[in-house]
């Protein structure tokens, strides 16, 4: 249980902490600055709730690490929908905070972060070049979770790596879909939009498992099955290291 209530609170920090930049502060942080917020979210996270439940807070990546035999069948189950939990608390509370506004807020007039194509998209992008967008992104994140994550990656630093991924994915993604690559980011803020976000969600949720499973199949040719290191046992093996270190060790 507390593997399922990990994920959904690191769920919800990555959707409050990136939806909510956009939502409440983008005409000010701009672009780069949500996208920073999105991938120091994740960051921290992965530092926080790491050691408890290995901080997928992603459908996609708990689909990956599924394929990739790290996560039995089950369990990915309740991790998926203790995310989509989270992101629609999270997608709650940023409506119910932007309506606090002078005006108020409209989510089906000013989109709530949701994502979208054609008309919907930040720039005009077409159905088919979101879909390949958020294949493609969705590959670079699954697959740097899986690498980082390896047993022959450096220890320690798995949460740079993939904060800052993420990060460079919104940076590319947010003009053409405004970004998901998470299928649980998606559909918190389209089930308080409804209408538009309602009949393109399913590009966001489709579309993100299609890249975890290009990422799960790249990385067994690249790689191959290993062990994967969480945030504590990384913490074990750099305290270990400064004791070796501490005794004239290499």
């Amino acid at each position: 249980m507390k593997e399922y209530l990990a994920e959904l609170v690191g769920t919800f920090v990555l959707v409050f902490g990136g939806v909510g930049s956009a939502v409440l502060a983008g005409g000010k942080i701009g672009f780069m600055g949500v996208a920073f917020a999105f991938g120091l979210s994740l960051l921290a996270m992965v530092y926080t709730i790491g050691p408890i439940s290995g901080c997928h807070v992603n459908p996609a990546v708990t689909i990956g690490l599924l394929l990739h035999r790290k996560i039995a069948a089950r369990k990915a189950t309740g991790y998926i929908v203790a995310q989509i939990a989270g992101s629609i608390i999270a997608a709650f509370l940023i409506l119910m905070i932007a309506r606090g506004a002078p005006g108020g807020y409209d989510p089906g007039v000013a989109g709530l972060g949701a994502n979208g194509f054609g008309e919907h998209s930040p720039g005009g992008y077409s159905l088919l070049a979101a879909f390949i967008a958020e294949v493609v992104l969705t590959m670079f994140l699954v697959l740097t979770v899986l690498g980082s994550t390896d047993n022959k990656a450096p220890v320690g630093f798995a949460g740079v790596a993939i904060g800052l991924v993420l990060t460079l994915i919104h940076l590319v993604g947010i003009p053409i879909t405004n970004t998901s690559v998470n299928p649980a980011r998606s559909i918190g803020p389209a089930l308080f939009v409804g209408g538009w976000a309602i009949n393109q969600l399913w590009l966001f949720i489709v579309a993100p498992v299609v890249g975890a499973m290009a990422a799960a199949g790249v990385f067994a040719v690249i790689q191959g099955p290993s062990v994967p290191i969480t945030a504590k046992q990384a913490e074990r093996a750099l305290a270990s290291e400064s004791a070796e270190r501490g005794r004239g060790g290499t």
